[in-house]
């Protein structure tokens, strides 16, 4: 018995201040504070025009502020309101500017600059593209069951993704829209059937190429263009893709996690000596 509680003790001792070091309460929480106001309803905003070509289904609001003009709709679906050069667009855009600035000023937990994210398994936190983003494949985001969870991705220039590349979730159980953001210094080009997920805000213009889709986020140019073609962009929440249970990218058990095993593995050693007491 001495020998298991020694054991114990001493990856107690090891485990939990570095655990402390990744785990980090107010990255979750900060997602709370992320300032979406006026542009929260749109699913869809433009600066200098919103273009669009096939069937493209938007699902939360469609707006434009201070461009020239929205085409495209129909045949494209809009199930929200447009806002054509309106005050509400106006007021929206004012809005993602602010959430662009406080974004960018996010405390930087992991540098990618040069790093595809295809093939990574990512846990909540702030990650730093100090040119270019590359997405060639599938990028994980794995929330852990923490309904607060927040991936932020600071690029600073463009985004793009390749033919058929995907962001998806796991251990989410269903986080809110605003749970995920690109923040984009330059233009993002989603390419042919990507199947995108989380908020882009970028500072000039957004290209959704054919059948591309973004779940639980928003397209959001702050200067430029969107221009769409036979695209879904959905404000819905972002449900895990793939099942629960196993954790991916390298994650750290919580600190107490560790106190949790350790008090338990006591508990059945004192049960089992009070037994055999009880059996003399």
């Amino acid at each position: 018995m001495k020998n298991v509680l020694r054991r114990c003790a001493l990856r107690a001792a090891l485990v939990v201040p570095f655990a402390a070091l990744f785990y980090n309460p107010s990255t979750a929480l900060a997602a709370l504070v992320v300032p979406l106001g006026s542009a929260e309803s749109f699913a869809v905003l433009g600066a200098s025009t919103v273009t669009n070509t096939g069937s493209t289904v938007i699902n939360g609001d469609l707006g434009l502020w201070a461009g020239t003009s929205i085409t495209g709709f129909p045949p494209g679906l809009v199930n929200g309101t447009v806002h054509d050069t309106d005050a509400v667009a106006h007021l929206g855009q004012n809005a993602a500017l602010t959430a662009y600035t406080t974004l960018a000023g996010l405390t930087v937990d992991h540098t990618l600059t040069g790093e595809d994210l295809g093939g990574l398994t990512l846990l909540p936190g702030v990650y730093f593209f100090a040119d270019s983003a590359q997405l060639t494949g599938t990028l994980t985001l794995n929330a852990q069951g923490d309904p607060n969870a927040l991936f932020v991705f600071q690029i600073g220039s463009t985004l793009t993704t390749a033919t058929s590349s995907s962001v998806v979730f796991i251990n989410s159980g269903g986080l809110p829209v605003g749970s995920v953001y690109w923040d984009v210094g330059s233009s993002a080009t989603l390419g042919t059937t990507t199947a995108f997920a989380g908020n882009i805000i970028a500072a000039q213009s957004i290209t959704l190429n054919t059948s591309a889709t973004i779940g639980c986020g928003r397209a959001i140019a702050l200067n430029a263009a969107v221009t769409m073609d036979t695209n879904t962009v959905s404000i819905d929440g972002c449900e895990s893709t793939t099942g629960g249970g196993g954790g991916g990218g390298g994650g750290v058990p919580e600190p107490a996690t560790v106190t949790l095993l350790c008090g338990g593995l006591l508990a059945l050693i004192s049960r089992g000596r009070q037994s055999r007491k009880q059996m003399a």
